[in-house]
């Protein structure tokens, strides 16, 4: 199925590059642009899809460098489509109300200014995948607590989530947003799943990690994402025992007396995102609320709960039992987004802060990508200060 809409989606944009030269070129110069394009689009589509299908096999490199070139080729031809499709909306409403008194045929589909669309497109595409996507921001926040005992006012915990290390995240960027927290000296990192998502690199990424838990006060804590699962996830816990990660499976941890951070598990046949199949949903909901009842056992009642899960949905979990905070990840805010605004929604949840009573929720952007491109979604290092309320 999956390989299947890829498929789908890499033809609609073969498609749209097509149609879109039309109304770029002559009919003379449209004609010779068809060749090249669909050429290169079905070269593109064919490798994609066959090195899915033997993903194992090919180099990690080569699917840095083609995933990028891709991902280049591809996005441009698809925002161009998408300019041009708005630019033909706003002629067809100009030439309603202003009908010109010559017109030549020759020239019917031709937009003025015809090269600005694919400049601008290329030039919005190089900075989502060379610029946006490898420059994390630092987010803050204020978490207001009732009842906050003094000694935790003013204490601040960091976030990062979904880094993906392979051929988009390495592991010396892994070392160098690591060493960027913790100058910040927050308190504590948490690590809400699927940073451990190359097999080879995983060892050498969780020995990092390690080296770094002296450098907050009270340690790393860290959960799975759905893609631990998919890299050997019996590897990865027996390396994460012999570290001082914080790794939490469904438990918790006390920070101080009354500060205690729980972590729940990834629900394997959880709704990727939302589900209209009422009967999955059920069972879904259920899952979550058996992680968190396990998560909470031996938590005392009047304890400041902080809750890490990977999923969004976790945070109406949180809610419920009025816990103080709890920061998800998975969705990497869409990587797309208009003035903060995600693009594609369809998580129940999809990204930043999520209030619900009392309960403080927070969706993470994510560190790394699906594919290699972010545009008004940047990576981002969220950090949350607790206050009295």
């Amino acid at each position: 199925m999956f390989i299947l809409l890829v498929a789908l989606l890499l033809g609609g944009i073969m498609a749209l590059a097509l149609i879109s030269i039309r109304f770029l070129f002559s009919d003379h110069l449209a004609k010779k642009f068809y060749k090249i394009f669909a050429l290169a689009d079905l070269f593109f589509i064919i490798v994609i899809v066959g090195g899915w299908m033997i993903r194992s096999l090919v180099p990690g490199w080569f699917v840095s460098f083609f995933g990028n070139v891709a991902t280049i080729f591809l996005t441009a031809q698809l925002i161009c489509g998408l300019l041009i499709f708005c630019a033909l909306i706003v002629r067809f409403f100009y030439r309603k109300f202003h009908k010109p008194t010559k017109f030549d045929p020759a020239r019917r589909r031709v937009l003025a200014y015809g090269m600005m669309y694919p400049l601008l497109s290329l030039a919005t595409t190089l900075y989502g995948n060379r610029i946006e996507k490898n420059s994390d921001v630092e987010n803050f926040y204020d978490v207001p607590i009732k009842n906050l005992p003094p000694e935790l006012d003013g204490f601040r915990l960091a976030q990062i989530s979904d880094l993906h290390l392979g051929a988009y995240f390495s592991l010396e960027r892994l070392e160098n947003l690591l060493q960027r927290i913790a100058e910040t000296k927050p308190d504590l990192l948490a690590i809400t799943g699927d940073i451990f998502d190359d097999v080879p690199m995983n060892p050498a990424a969780i020995k990092i990690v390690d080296n770094f838990t002296d450098k907050f006060k009270f340690g790393i804590f860290y959960i799975h994402g759905n893609h631990e699962y998919l890299r050997n996830i019996h590897a990865i816990e027996e390396m994460l025992r012999q570290t001082k990660i914080r790794w939490l499976n469904n438990s918790s941890q006390h920070v101080t007396s009354k500060l205690f951070i729980l972590g729940v598990d990834y629900p394997r046949g959880a709704p990727i995102t939302s589900s209209n199949d009422v009967e999955r949903e059920k069972i879904f909901a259920e899952t979550r609320k058996n992680f968190v009842d396990a998560a909470e056992k031996n938590v005392p009642d009047d304890a400041i709960k902080i809750l890490l899960a990977h999923h969004p949905e976790f945070i109406d979990d949180g809610a419920q039992r009025n816990f103080a905070l709890t920061l998800t990840g998975h969705t990497h805010g869409s990587q797309i987004g208009i003035f903060g605004v995600p693009l594609l929604p369809v998580f129940k949840y999809t990204r930043g802060v999520v209030k619900i009573g009392d309960s403080f929720g927070y969706v993470h952007c994510g560190n790394g990508s699906w594919f290699p491109f972010r545009l008004g979604c940047p990576p981002e290092i969220a950090y949350f200060t607790l206050k009295t309320k």
